[in-house]
């Protein structure tokens, strides 16, 4: 279990003796907002750290609790320095208050952060006592580590975005193809499932049936390199196909041009507006009309 640990004064820690214990992928956003806050207003609050015992003769080391983010920013801003709470606490204790920081923001927006929930459990701690440190429910902490041993990554982005209950997210990767859509409808009579989320569970399930059980990630492919080259081949391609837009568009102008020159021609034919009025098709298209108008040496 871990203890409470007693805090020190704030001191000022050299960043690049600082280890991140457990490192966070941010968005460059939200990285962005915070360098932009540091640089403008300064660090507002200390990050949080550990000691660490020094090797003979070296300089005092740390272990980081919390404040990855402030701390990337003082390292971006060209800062040696930086504000710091020194704590006495384990490397095993550190890890697990930075999991429990993590999820105790309650923004998802990874199976990062429900991957922390699995991290504690294989530390060994109960399902209560993680439901107790993440301010979780029992049953959602058991749902989502149940998931992530099945690597249901596409039912646990739904019930990280909320489009799915927990327990229905459970229920469907327990279920054979054929019980999926019992599932489902039980979801709708107990209102689990209901309107748009009720689509988008249906949508989701045979997503699921079709194509498996997704990805763990939520990255893209990575994108090619931009060495000169591709440079240089895309700009090809392009040019090529704005050729091809061209060549097609003159196509078409020539096309239209010769209609309307046609048209123009049985339209000065007095027998043959004779037969179009006899017929009763002497009326022309707005359009088309105006078009003939316009034409040069079109009839008045």
């Amino acid at each position: 279990m871990m203890h409470q640990s007693s805090l020190e004064h704030t001191v000022l820690v050299p960043v690049d003796a600082i280890t991140v214990v457990n490192p966070r992928i941010r968005s460059k956003r939200v990285f962005n907002e915070i360098t932009a806050n540091i640089a403008k207003l300064g660090l507002k609050r200390p990050i949080t750290v550990a000691a660490r015992e020094p090797e003979t003769g070296g300089e005092p080391a740390y272990d980081l609790v919390c404040g990855q983010g402030r701390l990337e920013a003082f390292k971006f801003l060209g800062q040696s320095k930086i504000p710091a709470i020194v704590i006495n606490a384990s490397s095993e204790d550190c890890l697990v208050m930075s999991l429990v920081e993590n999820l105790a923001r309650r923004q998802h927006h990874s199976l990062d952060l429900l991957r922390d929930i699995k991290r504690l459990k294989d530390k060994g701690y109960t399902y209560s006592e993680i439901a107790t440190k993440t301010q979780l429910s029992k049953k959602y902490v058991q749902g989502v580590i149940k998931l992530l041993e099945s690597n249901e990554h596409r039912l646990l982005r739904a019930v990280e975005s909320g489009n799915i209950p927990v327990s229905v997210a459970v229920e469907i990767a327990d279920a054979k193809d054929v019980d999926v859509q019992r599932v489902l409808r039980q979801a709708y009579e107990k209102k689990l499932l209901r309107g748009a989320r009720l689509l988008a569970a249906k949508r989701l399930v045979e997503v699921r049936q079709k194509h498996g059980k997704g990805s763990s990630s939520f990255r893209t492919q990575r994108s090619k390199s931009l060495s000169v080259e591709n440079l240089i081949k895309t700009y090809q391609n392009d040019v090529e196909k704005k050729k091809v837009l061209l060549r097609k568009a003159n196509a078409t102008r020539s096309e239209m041009l010769f209609l309307i020159q046609a048209l123009k021609t049985l339209m000065a034919d007095e027998n043959f507006v004779t037969l179009l009025r006899a017929e009763g098709l002497d009326s022309l298209p707005k359009q088309v009309a105006e078009r003939l108008i316009a034409s040069p040496g079109a009839a008045s």
